[in-house]
């Protein structure tokens, strides 16, 4: 067999392996040790697979995962997204659909110290839902809200896939954490859009019997010291991290660490944090760093097994000449992306496709910031739709109500879907967008 026969070979099994419940991580690492094995042999793949290790783990860049993940579960359980989201309902009350645009941007602050999705789907569920409802939005818009917003979380620096994007493009995390700012108001900006004029024009999927403003239901007062209090928290968090980061004081493992002690003191304060949740958070923030770090390495031995079978060179001279062209690939590479995520979790998209990918961008000319940017709003996208749609199911756990239905959500969510698919649009268009503060 040719090395570009293995390497589809070892493509079909892995997706067969991960559709019969084989875990990513395990599958990448069989599959491309057999791999190498197959195009040089058994002792060319021990040798890689121990340098791949050594290479993809030993980074001192690596310290951000754990730092920024006990970050968002220290903001998480201090009660910092109540009241990030009690501060922009006082100020978006009087605009129609207020409560939505609320939440989006509520979540948007919240994405930026915690840079997980489900976490923002978890507190927000809690959160904005009931108070939605209590002000007479239907349950299907108030979860489709939060579940849309959500996705703003993985997109917002600090966020997850933009350092597991950086390691696998061999990019900076820092310049990746810039170009998500601008896609990321982007985003808040259409989603807040969407809302507004479907509670103009759609008043029947907003209000419940189609009432054209919110019920009489009060409204909590607060003063301007109350506002002062809930936000200074989490803007101070906000500052010292992204302050520290975008002004070039800070790397992104100490921003990450100084967010982390910011974090801690925040909930010691406020007296959430006792010494059982703060050794049950050290232990979520282990599991999570070493599953993200195995998935890491996994990725790098499989990047490598396909560069020496020459198959991505190979993709990219179909693809990029007259079959395709740059532009014909780069559509196909998102319609993937938003396929797969109806059925397995972002990561392991990124991690299954980049490999392939990244060499064809590259040979097509794209900024790879650029395509980075493309691909994480294309992943997040998986979040919304069914039958995966993770922050569906994280919101309908969330809530324990017998009387939401999970399509009752997803329809919820469908605007916002068309709202990230404007936004690609936008983005591949005005591709400066994404690319213009990381480049300073």
């Amino acid at each position: 067999m040719t090395g570009i026969e293995i390497g589809i070979l070892a493509i079909g099994i892995l997706i067969l392996a991960i559709s019969l419940g084989m875990p990513i991580g395990v599958g990448m690492l069989l599959v491309s040790f057999g791999g190498v094995m197959m195009i040089r042999n058994e002792r060319v793949a021990m040798s890689m697979i121990g340098a791949v290790a050594n290479d993809s783990l030993r980074e001192y860049l690596f310290a951000v995962v754990p730092l920024f993940v006990l970050m968002g579960l220290l903001v998480t359980v201090s009660g910092v997204g109540k009241d990030t989201f009690d501060v922009f309902e006082r100020l978006m009350r009087k605009l129609v659909g207020g409560l939505g645009v609320a939440t989006v941007f509520a979540n948007a602050v919240f994405a930026s110290i915690t840079g997980v999705s489900i976490a923002s789907a978890t507190v927000f569920s809690k959160v904005a839902v009931p108070e939605m409802t209590r002000h007479g939005y239907t349950k299907r818009f108030a979860t489709g809200v939060v579940a849309g917003s959500s996705v703003l979380g993985m997109l917002i620096p600090p966020s997850l896939l933009m350092i597991v994007y950086a390691v696998l493009a061999e990019e900076s995390v820092g310049r990746m954490f810039l170009a998500g700012v601008g896609p990321g108001l982007l985003l808040a900006g259409l989603f807040s859009l969407a809302i507004i004029g479907m509670a103009i024009w759609r008043k029947d999927f907003v209000f419940e019997a189609g009432e054209d403003a919110v019920d009489d239901v009060e409204f909590e007062e607060l003063s301007s010291l109350d506002i002062i209090r809930k936000a200074l928290p989490i803007f101070s968090l906000v500052t010292l991290v992204l302050g520290g980061l975008y002004g070039g004081f800070l790397n992104p493992t100490e921003a990450g660490a100084v967010g982390a002690a910011g974090a801690l003191v925040i909930a010691l304060l406020r007296r959430s944090l006792t010494l059982k949740i703060f050794w049950n958070l050290l232990v979520e923030s282990g599991h999570i760093t070493v599953s993200v770090l195995f998935l890491i390495m996994a990725a790098t031995f499989f990047s490598r097994m396909l560069a020496m079978s020459g198959l991505p060179n190979m993709l990219g001279e179909i693809l990029l000449g007259d079959f395709l062209g740059p532009y014909g690939f780069l559509l196909l590479f998102l319609v993937i992306v938003i396929l797969l995520g109806c059925l397995i979790d972002s990561i392991s998209i990124m991690l299954i496709l980049l490999p392939i990918a990244l060499p064809v961008a590259q040979q097509a000319g794209f900024d790879l910031i650029w395509f980075g940017v493309m691909t994480v709003v294309a992943v997040e996208m998986g979040l919304l739709t069914p039958p995966f749609g993770l922050s569906v199911y994280t919101i309908k756990a969330a809530m324990n109500d017998p009387d939401l239905k999970v399509g009752d959500i997803f329809r919820g969510a469908f605007p916002f879907v068309l709202a990230m698919i404007v936004g690609l649009i936008i983005l591949a268009i005005f591709p400066q967008i994404s690319i213009w503060l990381a480049r300073l």
